[in-house]
């Protein structure tokens, strides 16, 4: 079984009221707290529809943008590794995350150099790739290579396109072998060697889906994209996202995925 998509447990963390607070790179307006709420409960619906064990973690007021708990961590097979966020606000979530990790992982390791976030990281079945960014710099990227090249683990750090947040704002894995991608990020060449399926033309914010298990969950309201993943034979599950995106979050951002060793 494929261990970059197919997983036994799912993160959440609840948004809190604060994050009409978070940080954005673009003021698009302030999310409203019903309807985030409400489409968080959709999200973990999703994950849970695929079998998975999903654990919410109650909303902390400290940090806007604690919903985000991809950045805060990376989960392997063999252990997680708690990431150093480049944004100084959000260190705390990576904080609150090691004990929570603890609790499912044997082994629990942690980025002490540089910046890296889970965001920019794309694990896929021969790699890990992760995108150099505003975020996650070289010194971070070494760190967490010296953590995963003893289990066997190959890192491949590329260039994220010049004013996109995270690599993976512009990608997402879809199987095996293909990936979901922005063309301005496909073009670069990072993705030769693999199947790539882009995104439509003005539909750049959908590449930030997830594949979870058997579903292909991406946010709502991009049907020339979904139109092209159905056709390709992917089961998707359309999510509302629009206040998460006004805090430039996405599909990945909202959980952390993974099958511990004890499950």
């Amino acid at each position: 079984m494929s261990f970059s998509y197919h997983f036994t447990h799912a993160i959440c963390r609840r948004p809190g009221t604060s994050a009409t607070q978070g940080l954005r790179a673009v003021d698009t307006g302030t999310p409203d707290t019903d309807l985030f709420l409400q489409h968080h409960a959709d999200y973990i619906t999703a994950l849970k529809s695929t079998g998975a064990t999903v654990t919410e973690l109650a909303a902390d007021e400290a940090f806007p943008d604690g919903c985000f708990v991809e950045d805060a961590a990376l989960c392997l097979l063999e252990l997680a590794i708690i990431m150093r966020p480049g944004a100084p606000t959000r260190l705390g979530e990576a904080a609150l995350m090691k004990p929570v990790l603890e609790d499912l992982y044997p082994n629990v390791a942690e980025i002490t150099r540089g910046h890296i976030e889970g965001g920019d990281i794309l694990v896929t079945e021969r790699e890990i790739l992760i995108g150099s960014s505003d975020r996650t710099d070289a010194e971070g990227v070494e760190n967490l290579r010296e953590i995963v090249t003893p289990y066997g683990y190959s890192i491949r750090m590329v260039q994220t396109p010049p004013g996109v947040l995270h690599f993976k704002t512009d990608c997402s894995l879809l199987d095996a072998q293909t990936i979901l991608s922005t063309r301005r990020l496909a073009d670069s060449g990072c993705f030769d060697g693999y199947e790539v399926i882009h995104v439509a033309e003005g539909e750049e914010a959908c590449a930030n889906a997830i594949r979870f298990n058997n579903l292909v969950i991406m946010p709502a309201g991009f049907p020339e994209t979904r139109a092209t993943l159905t056709a390709a034979e992917y089961e998707v599950r359309d999510v509302g996202n629009s206040e998460a995106a006004k805090l430039d979050g996405g599909m990945s951002c909202l959980s952390l995925r993974f099958s511990p060793p004890a499950a």
